[in-house]
């Protein structure tokens, strides 16, 4: 079945079928379309509204960092990708200031980079372990199960003091609440569950302080400064965003690797810092998983490229198709590690840039160079298009990674890595 010509009196649905695309890796090619048509356009909703949709990589940037729109999930305006709602509780991602300065204000320090940048022995020992689980066990093995989902896990665990024993728990939920074909009572349901948890672990740390982020948390509730229930959705944003969409970069990350060897290869060759740190931001912008966009409100009429966008109007920035604005990014659609764009808007911009950036980054700038070095022969086993690919979610990965690899004397490829990865810049 061909896409529908787009007119001007037929919005296109939103978001759009990747499926149709010949690279999987690539945005939807309706979405492409409307880039090359122009900047801002109409498109539909699941549930009828029409948002606008701003497809390159001035205009959004322009949106994100603009005093004139709204994050708040509540207007009735928002523009929800999903028939079933925005859904609440992601503390301050969904709230303007000052409300939203005075939270993220709390967690900022722990995710400072010299912070951060600490913890890099640790997430070189995590990833160490887990590939001589990988090595020891089965082969061929689901990379998502046995490596991409449990080390983000292990990371947030330490640093918000959460037990890993407890991770299954939360990752199930976390499925739930960004999987896009969710209800909003399974939604909810998962919100309350998940509350629920990190309400006992909250006051669990009052009684029992640990050196952890969800201690100083606890420790905002006893003095005052955050309620029990900003706490528990605090800890709720920082338990979701800190393990699934690296989990989802590490596992894309590697598919993308693997299926252009030459760049692959580069990590190999030369992995020095300033190439794998290199290496990782173009993957970010390459493959930009919040394919949904950053969602807006106009709360006053705001002019973009010419086009008026009127006060209550939804916004929707496709950060995906900004990473691949050819006025930007020469040979967008090519991945080449050397390309260094760290003016990518893959953690979004503005106020509402993603906090825990530099933790995703110590992470994949160790991870990527430590599994092909240490396993150089991991290869797909099955065909690309038997891979499923996470079409009905709000954050694109794959569900299973099937690799292999050739059996080797692996003593000479052991945890004698801490040179690997990039120092932040």
């Amino acid at each position: 079945m061909t896409d529908p010509p787009i007119t001007a009196d037929r919005p296109d649905t939103f978001p759009m079928d990747r499926r149709t695309s010949g690279c999987p890796f690539d945005p939807p090619p309706a979405a492409r379309a409307l880039q090359e048509d122009g900047p801002v356009h109409r498109v539909r909703l699941a549930d009828g509204r029409e948002p606008w949709l701003v497809t390159r990589y001035d205009e959004g940037k322009q949106v994100l960092s603009s005093l004139s729109v709204s994050a708040d999930a509540a207007n009735p305006g928002y523009p929800s990708a999903s028939a079933s709602g925005g859904g609440g509780g992601l503390s301050f991602i969904l709230m303007d200031d000052p409300e939203h300065a005075r939270l993220r204000r709390m967690v900022t320090a722990p995710f400072a980079i010299k912070r951060i940048e600490a913890l890099r022995p640790v997430v070189q020992r995590i990833t160490d372990d887990l590939i001589d689980q990988l090595l020891a066990g089965p082969n061929p093995v689901d990379l998502v199960e046995a490596f991409a989902l449990p080390l983000p896990s292990l990371v947030i665990c330490a640093l918000l003091g959460v037990p890993y024993e407890d991770h299954d728990r939360f990752q199930a939920h976390s499925k739930t609440i960004i999987r896009r074909t969710t209800t909003d009572d399974e939604r909810q349901e998962a919100f309350r569950e998940l509350g629920a948890y990190l309400a006992s672990l909250l006051r669990r740390k009052t009684a029992e302080p640990g050196d952890d982020l969800l201690t100083d948390i606890a420790g905002r509730v006893t003095a005052g400064d955050l309620t029990e229930g900003e706490a528990v959705q605090m800890g709720i944003l920082l338990l979701i965003a800190g393990h699934e969409t690296t989990a989802n970069m590490i596992a894309l990350g590697t598919l993308a690797l693997l299926e252009h060897p030459d760049e692959r290869d580069r990590l190999l060759d030369d992995p020095e810092p300033a190439l794998v740190a290199s290496a990782v931001e173009e993957l970010l912008r390459y493959l930009t998983i919040t394919h949904d966009g950053r969602k807006r409100v106009a709360a006053e009429d705001l002019d973009v490229a010419g086009t008026t966008i009127r006060a209550g109007d939804g916004v929707i920035v496709a950060t995906d198709l900004a990473n691949r604005d050819p006025d930007v990014y020469p040979d967008p659609d090519r991945l080449d590690l050397t390309r260094n764009p760290r003016n990518h808007v893959a953690f979004g911009f503005g106020v509402h840039q993603c906090l825990g950036q530099p933790l995703a980054r110590v992470e994949l700038q160790v991870v990527y160079p430590t599994l092909f070095r240490r396993i150089p022969t991991l290869a797909r086993a099955v065909a690309l298009d038997e891979i499923p690919f996470k079409h009905d979610g709000a954050v694109y990965g794959v569900y299973e990674l099937p690799v292999t690899w050739c059996p080797v004397d692996h003593h000479t490829t052991t945890s004698a890595s801490s040179t690997t990865g990039g120092n932040e810049s």
